[in-house]
Parts: structure tokens; C-alpha cells; sequence
């Protein structure tokens, strides 16, 4: 699957690394794929039950099936896990996202400077999509997409006011 098809087929976004400190690229990133339309659950265990963004973060990504209950339509709602974390923390947030499934999770996204080939490749084997070394909130303008849930049905080729991310 490419990063197009991700992008425009998913429509809750957990990630895992989010930062209420607002010089953080989780916390930036965040923002601009809440200003895209897309569901953001923030997951950081030092944040767990605080509200970031007006959203409720969660501790780990085990919380997640709950958080999602009954409004998941397990066939359309593609749900992505956005990594915001070290290299050497993705392999133990894919097996996370692994034990979860594939009915929980569709595809796993590694943000600018997380690259496990290890992890990739799990994830691959497990059945889900896979981006790595790459960024959701670069990708989208310079795709020109437009994101599922955004009801206008308008491209996103303007991107939200933000600074430039330091890579």
C-alpha cells in the first residue's frame, strides 16, 4: 500500500509519543492532523488521563480498543499507529499494535528519524502497511490528498499555520 492510500484511508490516528510541550514535533504534528479532520488519540504514559488537545491521552497502546468501542466499523475505519518514539522503542509498539490485531489497527507509521527495519518487517508480516522515516503532516500538502473524513471534500494542498519542522 503507498502512503497515499494510508493517508486517505485512515481515520483515527493513535500516536504514541505525544508531547504536551508545544517546541515537540509530536505536539505540532498532532495539531496539523487534527487540523486535517483526522481523530487523534495521543498515547504517552506519563500523560495518561490528562487531556491534550482536548483529547484524553491514553498510557499505552493497549488502552486503545476501549477508547474505540462500538464506534470502530471494523471494515471501513482504518486506524494508524503513529510513532513519535526512538528507533529502538518501535519493535516493542508494533508487537503492541500485533497483539491488537489487524481488526484494531491497519497500518504503522514511523515519523522522520524513527527507522527499524526489524519493526517494519514485523509489521509487514503481521499484515499491516508501513511507512517509515517519513511525516503525515509533510506528506499530505506535498500529496495533495484529501483525508477521508474532511467533509468539505476540499484538497489539502494549504497546509495549517506551523513551523518548520526541524528534521
Amino acid at each position: 500500500m503507498t502512503i497515499r492510500s494510508i493517508l486517505t484511508q485512515t481515520r483515527t490516528i493513535a500516536l504514541v509519543g505525544a508531547s504536551d510541550k508545544v517546541d515537540r514535533p509530536s505536539n505540532e504534528v498532532m495539531g496539523i492532523l487534527l487540523g486535517y479532520g483526522y481523530d487523534v488519540i495521543p498515547i504517552n504514559p506519563r500523560l495518561k488521563g490528562s487531556l491534550l488537545m482536548g483529547r484524553q491521552v491514553l498510557g499505552s497502546l493497549e488502552e486503545l480498543p476501549s477508547v474505540l468501542g462500538s464506534k470502530v466499523d471494523r471494515k471501513k475505519t482504518k486506524v494508524m499507529v503513529d510513532i513519535f518514539r526512538n528507533s529502538d522503542d518501535a519493535v516493542e509498539i508494533v508487537d503492541q499494535a500485533i497483539s491488537l490485531g489487524t481488526d484494531v489497527i491497519s497500518s504503522i507509521w514511523m515519523q522522520i528519524g524513527v527507522v527499524n527495519e526489524d519493526a517494519a518487517q514485523r509489521a509487514v508480516e503481521a499484515g499491516f502497511d508501513v511507512a517509515m522515516d517519513v511525516c503525515p503532516a509533510e506528506e499530505i500538502p506535498r500529496l495533495g490528498i484529501r483525508v477521508p473524513n474532511d467533509h468539505e471534500g476540499k484538497s489539502l494542498t494549504e497546509e495549517p499555520m506551523r513551523k518548520k519542522r526541524r528534521r
